[in-house]
């Protein structure tokens, strides 16, 4: 896991809600080829679990899909101090009680050559944000609907 450079592309973060029985690691061989590929680079990654009471507390990695190995140890100590206790206690507030969640922060490395191109010839980013993939899929089925 290493440092973003001058050229660091945009940061995002993730946070990602297992109820129980969910997490398979099914996704876990996906992330690491996106990381393998040089498309994301991981700078934290934490897990969080909400007990029915509301308590939060940290989780060490797991077995996540219970074949007796520890699925995430590729990313064990993916720490860059962008992630705080404050920032883990705020994702335990968006999860449902009895769920764990990964939090997960990355870099978007694929942008970095542009995002620093344009940080050189002094363009600045103004806004951005995401448009959630079911309004995505609503659009393309009303504009499919509509030809």
């Amino acid at each position: 896991m290493s440092e973003p450079g001058p050229d660091t592309g945009p940061i995002d973060y993730l946070i990602i809600e297992f109820p129980p029985g969910t997490a398979t690691g099914e996704g876990m061989p996906l992330l690491i080829d996106l990381v393998d590929r040089g498309l994301i680079r991981i700078l934290d990654l934490v897990f969080v679990g909400k007990g029915e009471d509301g308590s939060v507390s940290g989780l060490e990695l797991a077995d996540l899909d219970g074949d007796g190995a520890l699925d995430l140890t590729v990313f064990h100590g993916a720490s860059s101090g962008l992630l705080g206790d404050e920032d883990v206690a705020e994702a335990g507030t968006v999860i449902e009680p009895g769920t764990t969640a990964a939090v997960l922060v990355y870099e978007n490395v694929w942008a970095a050559p542009l995002a620093g191109a344009l940080r050189r010839s002094g363009a600045q980013l103004v806004a951005g944000g995401r448009i959630p993939v079911d309004d995505v899929v609503a659009s393309l089925e009303n504009t499919v609907q509509h030809t």
